[in-house]
């Protein structure tokens, strides 16, 4: 399974899931694309990574909605 599977697979799960603590969606490959705003590891611009820390679960899984969105079709 590739890495974009992977993370796919994991947003899915975060976003449908109603449990406290949302796990940060990093996957340390922190290179910002030239041609997007995007981080290519994580798929989040760099105000969401930012503020990443000080968003409520409600909040980071919008942010993680918006990464499964963001990911190339597989």
């Amino acid at each position: 399974m590739s890495r974009l599977q992977r993370l796919a697979q994991l947003a899915a799960r975060v976003v449908s899931d109603p449990q406290p603590h949302v796990p940060s969606p990093c996957v340390s490959i922190c290179t910002m694309n030239p041609l997007t705003p995007l981080c290519e590891g994580c798929f989040r611009t760099l105000s969401e990574i930012g503020e990443w820390s000080r968003l409520d679960d409600a909040r980071k899984r919008q942010v993680w909605q918006s990464i499964a969105e963001r990911i190339p079709t597989l």
